[in-house]
């Protein structure tokens, strides 16, 4: 799927080299370090500096302008040999985007009198210049290795720089304060702020407004029939396409009209309680299918879970969809479906939901319906506008970006997996799995006060996502993950 809000990554790869080591070194070394990127991956996502090599502060001027000039808008700093750890460092210092340090290794035994390049010691110098002039790179597991070895780093890099730069260009756009009794999505926006995202809070009012404003707009009947198409057979509800098409186009406008000086949006949006008897539906339905464009809109004005969700559309290239972390398994379905079956503990597993916002490539079957729990205190024709289904089976990846009650920015990411197991339940569901969930929801999810909503990425994206939010600046003691059995959280109780 094409995903239409989100960068487009074009690396800069710019050597340097220490003036008492070969140059030739760095250049040759380079120019190995891109024929092996481009072997493997796609050309597109690099440039190839020019410039020789960075000696000096003048060249490091030079090589600034040059990917400038060229667009790219994250940096790989490459020592081919020591490098000069001034220069270098001053490079990243003013380079305005993400940007990696790694370094060459040495080739060969037979060359290591003029043939040796010490980047090996040069990289400490460079992380520790860093440091000195407070400017954040990032370093990978494996920062100094043979040409196709980095290649695969600055792979690796792409996800990374594409969520960030997608932050530094990010606005939320909210509606309505949260629903009662929902305090657990409080969200503080300092740090929104501090991690460079724009937010524009509006009423629910203004919503409706722009709703009524669309009313007989000409792009309606186009709208119903692509939902027709993408329902199929699951169009169980086609009295409510029209004013679920008048929704989708108030919002898609919303966006253009209101994007300002930024080049990437998410919503996140208001949907009940007034929200059904005043538009006439759920708008469940509608979320699921911006989302799948890339332009994740979260439920009940949950602002840090639609930056969450944009964090992991970038780091995937894919869609995402927003959950409650929402039942426990019962007992009697995980004996007779999970256990054996698969290595999962009991209190592994657990049930994902909400009422219908997941994109229907995502869904293992689904259809329009009704909101169930709405219809149960209000008419069922302003509860309908759900996708409705069991999600498909695979793998995933938990996680959320959060700013607690008091200002600090916590996240969490935990790998896991969809079971291919009936949840005979409504709305948009499935059983999850996720190794030492227990102890990772008391002692994680509990007892660092995080909502009930979590963001999900079809596939395993925890390395990604853990590098991403650390250079965002979530300290490392409050980037959490489930730890395995024998790891123990500082919170538990060791006789228990």
């Amino acid at each position: 799927m094409n995903m239409t809000n989100i960068p487009k990554v074009k690396l800069g790869i710019v050597a340097v080299s220490r003036d008492c080591f070969p140059e030739s070194l760095s250049v040759d070394r380079r120019k190995a370090l891109v024929k092996a990127y481009t072997d493997k991956y796609d050309a597109d996502d690099i440039y190839e500096c020019p410039i020789c090599i960075v000696e000096s502060e003048i060249h490091m001027v030079q090589a600034l302008e040059d990917i400038k000039k060229a667009g790219c808008n994250a940096l790989c700093v490459y020592l081919g040999n020591f490098g000069p750890e001034i220069s270098e460092t001053l490079l990243a210092k003013h380079f305005d985007g993400p940007k990696m340090f790694v370094a060459a290794a040495e080739e060969t035994q037979n060359s290591l009198l003029d043939g040796r390049g010490d980047a090996y010691c040069g990289l400490l110098n460079a992380s520790y210049n860093l440091r000195l002039r407070n400017t954040k790179a990032y370093i990978p597991e494996h920062p100094v290795g043979d040409a196709a070895d980095l290649a695969d780093e600055l792979n690796a890099f792409i996800p990374i720089a594409r969520a960030l730069i997608g932050l530094s260009d990010l606005k939320i756009i909210s509606f309505g304060p949260r629903p009662m009794n929902f305090l657990a999505c409080n969200a503080p926006i300092k740090q929104l702020y501090n991690l460079g995202v724009e937010i524009e809070e509006n009423s629910e009012l203004d919503l409706f407004e722009a709703y009524n404003n669309h009313a007989d707009d000409k792009r309606i009947p186009d709208v119903v029939a692509d939902m027709e198409k993408e329902l199929g057979a699951g169009n169980k509800k086609p009295e409510v396409l029209a004013k679920l098409a008048q929704y989708e186009l108030t919002l898609l406008d919303w966006i253009e009209e209101h994007k300002g000086y930024r080049k990437y949006v998410t919503i996140a949006g208001k949907c009940w309680p007034a929200f059904q008897t005043q538009f006439g539906f759920v708008p469940c339905y509608v979320n699921s299918r911006l989302t799948g464009r890339g332009i994740p809109v979260s439920c009940e004005v949950d602002i840090y879970g639609a930056l969450s969700e944009f964090v992991g559309t970038c780091v995937s290239d894919d869609v995402v969809t927003l959950l409650d972390i929402n039942n426990s398994v019962p007992k009697d379905m995980y004996e007779e479906s999970i256990k054996g079956k698969f290595d999962y503990q009991f209190s592994d597993t657990f049930m994902g939901f909400h009422c219908g916002n997941t994109c229907s490539s995502k869904m293992a079957s689904c259809e329009m319906r009704n909101q169930k729990i709405m219809a149960r205190t209000l008419p069922e024709e302003v509860t309908n506008g759900t996708l409705e289904g069991d999600i498909a089976p695979g793998d995933i990846t938990f996680y959320r970006l959060q700013s607690t009650a008091d200002g600090l920015l916590r996240a969490y990411v935990a790998e896991g997996e969809i079971l291919p197991v009936a949840t005979r339940s409504f709305g948009g569901i499935a059983v999850f799995a996720i190794n030492e969930m227990g102890r990772f929801y008391r002692h994680v999810l509990i007892e660092k006060n995080y909502p009930h909503h979590g963001a999900v990425a079809f596939g395993h994206f925890g390395k990604s996502l853990f590098e991403v939010f650390k250079y965002a600046g979530v300290p490392v003691q409050d980037l959490d993950f489930n730890r395995p059995k024998g790891m123990m959280y500082d919170t538990e109780n060791p006789w228990a």
